[in-house]
């Protein structure tokens, strides 16, 4: 079944159907991960994998910003991510996680791929939740968080061109080490127009 989200375009999946729902009284779009799928090309040479699906939408022209609070429920294992996407083909994505560390403590990341993977951790996340939002700026992309959807905390600024298909943007859950992954976004905004000043985020 087809799933729409009001005023966002038209949804479709990167990577084959995946699970979700979208609960309109309550604005909460629940994905769940299968076992074991993430989006990763290894910097140190391994193999690449791109079994995690996003539900996105073709990225608009100009300048904009999708944003969206984060939370995974359940008991959570290494990697697992409630996800905001950037996708151009396999080797030209980028994707701002709500991602459980190895330390066992949840945390911002960022990854950047050019054929192989920048990953960054950002900042540990003390609540159970988060507010993640990318942005189109001119021909760079930014990342940001925010604990309250107000105040944005600076995470990434880039450059990458596209690969075979134009950019979409979109939501996502990943399960890289476990049985499954359940993410829920919420307050799920997309906006048009350019940030202010991209280190305090307005």
């Amino acid at each position: 079944m087809a799933i729409t989200i009001p005023n966002l375009p038209a949804l479709s999946w990167t990577n084959g159907p995946g699970t979700a729902s979208y609960d309109e009284p309550s604005g909460e779009l629940t994905l769940t991960a299968a076992a074991g799928v993430d989006w990763s090309n290894d910097s140190l040479g391994g193999g690449g994998q791109h079994a995690a699906t996003a539900l996105g939408f073709a990225a608009p022209e100009g300048d904009f910003t999708l944003s969206a609070r984060a939370r995974v429920t359940g008991n959570r294992t290494t990697f697992d991510a409630a996800v905001l996407t950037l996708w151009s083909d396999e080797d030209h994505w980028a994707k701002l996680c709500f991602e459980y560390s190895p330390q066992g403590e949840p945390m911002v990341v960022s990854v950047v791929t050019d054929r192989f993977s920048d990953d960054c951790n950002s900042t540990v996340v003390t609540g159970d939740d988060i507010h993640l939002r990318i942005s189109r700026v001119g021909e760079a992309w930014a990342f940001h968080s925010s604990v309250d959807g107000a105040r944005w905390d600076f995470v990434r600024l880039f450059r990458l061109a596209p690969g075979d298909a134009p950019w979409s943007v979109g939501l996502m859950a990943q399960a890289p080490t476990g049985a499954s992954c359940t993410a829920i976004l919420d307050r799920i905004t997309l906006r048009s127009g350019r940030l202010a000043d991209l280190r305090n985020g307005e």
